[in-house]
């Protein structure tokens, strides 16, 4: 399959780009299989319900992940490379919230081929939830021959 790659022609400071994503229970349990991360905040509802969350909450990563989904589906796109995120969990989510993960482009560098992008996601109150700042380049396209 034949897929067009993402330039920085098509790419403006600006431009932004989101994903929705509500919180399952079964999110929490396929992440739990992937990393092995069982702290009782996320697992246990006795423990959590006697913490100031008052509830299980969900990993902070398993929501920040949703940033990768616009890295190399949204904005930059097709080919795009992620560099680094910096990350500052503001508030708990909870299974249930409905998370938008938004990136907006502040700067882009042609020399350098790096792509600046304000990140932040919020639950559905419209409370931001995760914030920070996102690194990005773009792959280049192969040249025949070479």
């Amino acid at each position: 399959m034949n897929r067009q790659l993402t330039t920085f022609d098509d790419l403006v400071v600006g431009q932004r780009a989101f994903v929705r994503k509500t919180i399952t229970e079964a999110d929490l349990s396929h992440f739990i299989a992937i990393t092995g991360d069982v702290n009782p905040l996320h697992v246990d509802a006795g423990f959590a319900g006697q913490t100031f969350f008052g509830q299980r909450i969900a990993h902070g990563m398993l929501s920040a992940s949703l940033f990768s989904t616009l890295v190399g589906m949204h904005l930059p796109g097709t080919g795009a490379i992620y560099r680094s995120q910096t990350l500052e969990f503001l508030r708990p989510v909870f299974i249930g919230d409905t998370l938008c993960a938004w990136f907006e482009i502040e700067a882009l560098d042609r020399e350098a081929e790096q792509i600046e992008i304000k990140s932040w996601i919020e639950n559905q109150n419209g409370e931001i939830v995760i914030q920070g700042r996102t690194m990005a380049s773009l792959l280049r396209e192969m040249i025949p021959g070479k």
